[in-house]
């Protein structure tokens, strides 16, 4: 969600941030803010809208430069609406320490009436100016440093943070802190950067740290310290971030999510490549090995996931428990804990999430794990929360997703949870060797068929200028194609901000069809398999209501093509592994309807890439 940067070195604070709060934009905001020193003084400037109303606002008050520290941050509103006041950064009441935050400090209520009691006044209604007071209050109080007052302020709150802060009185420190939220420090030659995730850092240098929970990090002309939040320096693990500048860039398409979409072939590949081979006839998932066991003798396993993240669960719960013959529960992570879950010793989760740092999603891991459960992630961030917290996992390779709207790492995500389920068939038996060198020659045959797909990109165009003004649309499909109806509805929704549902197919004469009318467009994943000639029925029914019918088929059907008023195709493949060619048509009808509704396909209104606040 929010996003942080912060820069300590020789370069202009001014050009290092903003550039820097431009790679964040794909996180999702509304207002963005900067302060710094100059002569010695705070300086803020902050605005409502985009990173370039921040620049015209910091070019009208003659802000240019900033004497080689600064911090930076766009909001997502949880906290006040929206609005110059409540963007940060905050200050505190007399102007020394100047804060950004990414979190919710959930007992900010009752340290603001404290405040208030003792004298203080408030500009805003967020938390973080809360939280900037109450530093303050208690370096004033107890008569401490900065340093410490920090780590009293944070031993008092409860809720999450990612905050870094600067002060008046030490205008070559940088204080940073997380907990909860995600947060990295980049090491330059003699330089420092502080952000939410690696790609404002990565154009200056890979080598990083990411802090732990509850670390707080020190940076002056000294260098760097790590401490505890009780003080003990801790030796921090440095790594080495494998991302190129052009992973970030758009590399000549016009939106990132154009970008993702055509580079699936790619990422689809990226994440087998080196774990399946046919010809060798084998299927290699290090990252998982030394809890194999406890997946070969599960009983039940139970997939966590939000948004699409959770689709793909749904498409797993469809592969696993037909290959390896296993129970499987898939659980919305937001919804999990409040509901007091039976979790038994030993029993096997495995959490999904693009960004690894999706708040709800560790919230059920770390409920997961304290009763005894082995958990597995599955994510595609590197070092990121959720691959620290599990006890093992597997990595996507998807590459950075920078548009709002997943689409790569969806079918990163299934790829990845469709080489677990095979593997584990294989293991437990109820997969043949034949049966098992099939799937995977057939898995590996989908970046080609993906491309094949993505060469009805124009097509799709047309069909999309039909439906664009569209209020209402209708996604349904059977088996593991209901996943993909789902699916395709969230990315319609999410991008073009037309109303859409999913449904399994067969449910439709349970509501939904007193929806169908000559408005309605609905579009079936009508591909063959099992259920093909129901779900030409379920066509029909449609059609015999006036509904405008948009079809996902397989190549050379022409049943379902006759009764639909469009039709896109996919190659033929297993149904096991139909839904990474299924999606496809979906998120470029999805694209291009947005498109020509006038809509910000990178950056949707009131949405975030890393939802790293519950």
């Amino acid at each position: 969600m929010c996003g942080i940067v912060a820069y300590k070195g020789a370069r202009n604070p001014v050009e290092v941030i903003i550039n820097g709060l431009k790679r964040l934009e794909y996180r999702g905001y509304d207002s963005a803010g900067i302060s710094g020193f100059s002569d010695g003084n705070v300086l803020t400037c902050k605005k409502q809208g985009k990173v370039s109303d921040l620049q015209g606002k910091l070019l009208d008050d003659g802000i240019s430069s900033l004497d080689r520290i600064g911090i930076g941050h766009t909001r997502w509103a949880t906290h006040g609406e929206p609005n110059d006041t409540n963007a940060h950064p905050h200050l505190c009441n007399d102007g020394s320490l100047a804060i950004i935050h990414n979190g919710i400090i959930e007992n900010y209520e009752s340290l603001k009436e404290e405040l208030i009691r003792n004298g203080y006044h408030f500009h805003s209604e967020t938390d973080t100016e809360v939280l900037v007071n109450f530093i303050y209050f208690l370096k004033e109080k107890e008569q401490v440093t900065t340093e410490q007052a920090l780590r009293l302020a944070l031993n008092r709150v409860v809720g999450a943070y990612a905050i870094v802060m600067i002060s008046k009185d030490q205008p070559d420190h940088l204080f940073a802190a997380r907990k909860g939220s995600p947060m990295v420090l980049g090491i330059g030659k003699d330089e420092y950067f502080i952000a939410s995730d690696a790609t404002p850092i990565v154009e200056f240098t890979n080598v990083v740290i990411y802090l732990k929970e509850t670390e707080i990090a020190i940076i002056n002309d000294a260098g760097y310290t790590i401490k505890s939040l009780d003080n003990t320096i801790q030796t921090p693990h440095i790594d080495t971030i494998d991302m190129e500048l052009e992973e970030i860039e758009k590399s000549g398409y016009e939106y990132f999510m154009q970008k993702e979409i055509f580079e699936q072939p790619e990422s689809i590949a990226n994440c087998m490549r080196g774990r399946i081979s046919s010809d060798k006839g084998e299927l290699v998932l290090g990252g998982i090995s030394e809890y194999a066991n406890a997946l070969i003798n599960a009983k039940k396993i139970t997939l966590l996931g939000c948004g699409t993240s959770w689709h793909a669960g749904l498409v797993a719960e469809y592969l696993f428990e037909d290959i390896c013959r296993i129970p499987v529960e898939v659980e919305y992570a937001s919804e999990f804990r409040y509901r007091n879950p039976i979790i038994k010793e030993g029993d096997v989760f495995i959490a999904i999430s693009q960004s690894g740092e999706t708040a709800d999603t560790l919230a059920a891991i770390q409920l997961a794990k304290s009763k005894g459960a082995i958990v597995l992630g599955v994510v595609n961030v590197v070092g990121s929360s959720i691959a620290r917290e599990t006890h093992e996992g597997a990595y996507l390779h998807a590459g950075p997703e920078i548009g709002v709207a997943s689409t790569k790492a969806f079918t990163a995500q299934v790829t990845v949870l469709s080489m677990i389920a095979i593997k584990l068939g294989l293991i437990r038996g109820t997969l043949t060797q034949s049966q098992f060198q099939l799937l995977i020659a057939e898995l590996e045959q989908i970046p080609q068929k993906v491309s094949k797909v993505l060469t009805a990109n124009d097509q799709i165009e047309q069909i999309a200028q039909e439906f664009y003004q569209a209020e209402n649309f209708l996604y349904l499909g059977r088996g593991a194609n209901f996943p993909v109806a789902l699916e395709g509805a969230l990315k319609l929704k999410e991008i073009s901000y037309i109303h859409a549902e999913g449904y399994p197919a067969a449910e439709m004469k349970h509501g939904p069809i007193a929806l169908i009318d000559e408005n309605m467009p609905v579009v079936f994943i009508a591909t063959q398999d099992d259920s093909y000639e129901k779900i030409v029925s379920n066509i029909q029914e449609v059609k015999s209501r006036k509904g405008r019918v948009i079809t996902v088929v397989t190549e050379g059907d022409k049943v379902a093509p006759s009764m639909a008023d469009y039709s896109i195709e996919i190659p033929k493949s297993n149904p096991l592994v139909s839904p990474l060619l299924a999606v496809i048509p979906l998120q470029l009808l999805s694209y291009h309807i947005a498109l020509k509704r006038g809509c910000n396909v990178d950056q949707p209104r009131n949405l975030a890439k890393s939802v790293t606040v519950e």
